[in-house]
């Protein structure tokens, strides 16, 4: 059995969640799926320019795996650009920080509504999944 994930913790969901090349009808495009954590970790490095160091505190994960995080992306987003595909942008297990620290917890991955646990200790969230 895999290890469960740790939570990544992300700004908001996206108001977009899907770009296309313009004058091909989508059925005849090939799609690349992005997850939230993705576009959360592009945009923290790159749009806000922050250090990975930096980008990983506030995603809650650690320095490497942010850096596996935007490796991923960097091909999924590189892809759609230079073979004309779709960019879907849906999935991963996340939390959402809304306002002043308020959360609201979401794992796009399961299909389902996600909670994440806090721990005693201040030791890191994990992400479960609710059964209904």
């Amino acid at each position: 059995m895999p290890r469960p994930r740790h939570c990544r913790r992300v700004a908001r969901m996206p108001q977009s969640n899907y770009y296309k090349p313009r004058g091909v009808p989508l059925s005849e495009l090939e799609q690349v799926t992005l997850a939230v954590d993705e576009l959360e970790a592009l945009r923290l490095t790159n749009l806000e320019e922050l250090y990975q160091a930096d980008a990983a505190e506030k995603m809650n994960v650690s320095r490497q795996t942010l850096g596996r995080i935007l490796e991923s992306a960097r091909k999924k987003v590189t892809d759609a650009l230079v073979n004309g595909k779709a960019l879907l942008i849906e999935g991963g297990t996340v939390e959402v920080a809304e306002g002043g620290g308020k959360t609201e917890d979401v794992s796009a991955e399961s299909g389902r509504g996600g909670r994440c646990r806090g721990r005693r200790g201040g030791r890191r969230r994990r992400c479960g999944r609710s059964e209904g």
